[in-house]
């Protein structure tokens, strides 16, 4: 079975939903420009990355999507030392501790993380009001690469919105690589050592 894809960039949607033969994400970054004003020229891609990445996932619906399992994605400038890092939330069944026995749910209904359409949602505020809710999250918190991010652009010029693609695309890609082994177990249902 194929690993899934924790992200990924929806080129057709946006070249299908542009105007004036943009894209809807360069528009939204020349629309954005001054949130890029204090990048420009910086020696680190690290800022100009986390804006473009920021912008992309902003969008309605995002440029950059992902799996239903996870619920934010953000990507910042370490205050320890520059580097970027991600903190990326997933959708998780109940931890095992708590499926061995149903002892601890003592006859109240517990209920995991509501579904529409494959999607996993907040339960409704009646909903709360009818039945304990349990949903579980885990917090990815790790280091993204710099390698392949291109350089800051040195001003608001018209390859502003190649760049912030570029680095859109390669966040993407490795934040896809860091967590879709983990999306397809947990979408397996499965131990790893089952």
């Amino acid at each position: 079975m194929p690993e899934p894809r924790a992200f990924w960039l929806d080129e057709q949607f946006d070249r299908e939903h542009g105007t004036d033969g943009r894209g809807r994400y360069e528009a939204e970054v020349f629309r954005r420009i001054d949130e890029f004003a204090d990048t420009w020229g910086d020696f680190a891609p690290v800022a100009f990355a986390v804006t473009s990445w920021r912008l992309a996932t902003e969008l309605s619906p995002g440029f950059v999507r992902w799996h239903r399992r996870i619920i934010s994605a953000t990507c910042a400038r370490s205050p320890w030392d520059g580097s970027l890092v991600c903190a990326v939330t997933v959708a998780s069944r109940w931890p095992a501790e708590l499926t061995w026995t149903k002892q601890w749910q003592r006859d109240r209904g517990w209920q995991n993380w509501p579904q529409m359409f494959g999607q996993f949602t907040t339960p409704t505020e009646q909903d709360q009001t009818r039945r304990p809710h349990l949903r579980a999250l885990l917090q990815v918190e790790a280091p993204v690469p710099l390698d392949d991010l291109p350089p800051t652009p040195d001003g608001p010029d018209d390859e502003v919105a190649v760049a912030a693609r570029r680095a859109a695309a390669v966040l993407a890609r490795e934040l896809n690589d860091l967590l879709a082994p983990m999306i397809g177990q947990l979408d397996a249902g499965v131990p790893a050592d089952s």
